[in-house]
């Protein structure tokens, strides 16, 4: 695979992003629509696709948010496999000619793999936790699940952080909804387990998925208010909160 990454301008460029989004969110609703791409660019924002050969393997958006200067807000990206990593350091890059040295955007906390990929390959740090941000979603892929989601902040400038060593350690404090332990701390770090695959849950068992969403819900709520953020996730979909 060769991948190029371009700033996408014409008409039909765009359209085929708005479509390329529709697909990987599994709706015939516009994720975002072709009008609303065209003037995040023309405000100065950027759609980005990546391109292997003619074909579309990824595109993500981004606009400048506050400071104007100094940050800029991701509002979405979408990839084929093994695309994701580059086409955001293509972003990053486009940001940081941009005089911009953080980068925001929002995700699923329950969605483990973005999780893994935005805290540890990135090295982003969650710095919020909203509850049902969007309200009620009607796509393929979050029908009928609430949109709590998590607010990552970005240092463009800085290398991604190391893997910490070792897993959670000390008391369990909350029970998941498998019975397995959900929150454990040894008094001064807390380690909160999600699903290892929600999507698939949701199919599945859909008020399990909801179960897990209150139940995660409540550490990290507590836990932002006791004045931590989120730094890492295990492969086997631990959260690490730290005190910042």
């Amino acid at each position: 695979m060769t991948l190029e990454f371009t700033e996408v301008r014409d008409v039909e460029g765009i359209a085929r992003i708005a479509q390329y989004f529709s697909e990987v969110w599994n709706t015939m609703v516009d994720v975002l629509s072709t009008e609303t791409l065209h003037c995040i660019r023309h405000a100065g924002g950027a759609v980005i696709g990546a391109f292997d050969g003619d074909r579309l393997a990824g595109a993500t958006v981004a606009v400048f948010g506050p400071p104007a200067d100094a940050s800029v807000y991701s509002m979405i990206a979408a990839a084929d496999p093994g695309v994701g990593l580059p086409l955001k350091l293509a972003q990053r890059d486009w940001a940081l000619g941009h005089g911009a040295t953080t980068m925001r955007w929002t995700y699923d906390p329950l969605v483990s793999r973005n999780a893994r990929f935005n805290l540890v390959k990135l090295g982003a740090v969650v710095i919020e936790y909203t509850v049902d941000f969007y309200g009620p979603m009607r796509d393929g892929v979050n029908d009928g699940d609430e949109s709590d989601r998590l607010t990552v902040s970005w240092d463009l400038t800085a290398s991604p952080r190391p893997e910490p060593p070792g897993g959670p350690e000390g008391e369990i404090l909350r029970t998941a909804p498998d019975g397995g332990p959900l929150e454990i701390s040894d008094g001064q770090r807390i380690w909160c387990r999600v699903p290892s695959d929600v999507v698939a849950l949701r199919r599945e068992d859909p008020e399990a998925a909801a179960a897990w969403r209150k139940a995660v819900r409540g550490v990290f709520t507590d836990a932002f208010a006791d004045g931590r953020v989120a730094t890492s996730m295990s492969r086997d979909s631990w959260y690490l909160l730290e005190r910042k």
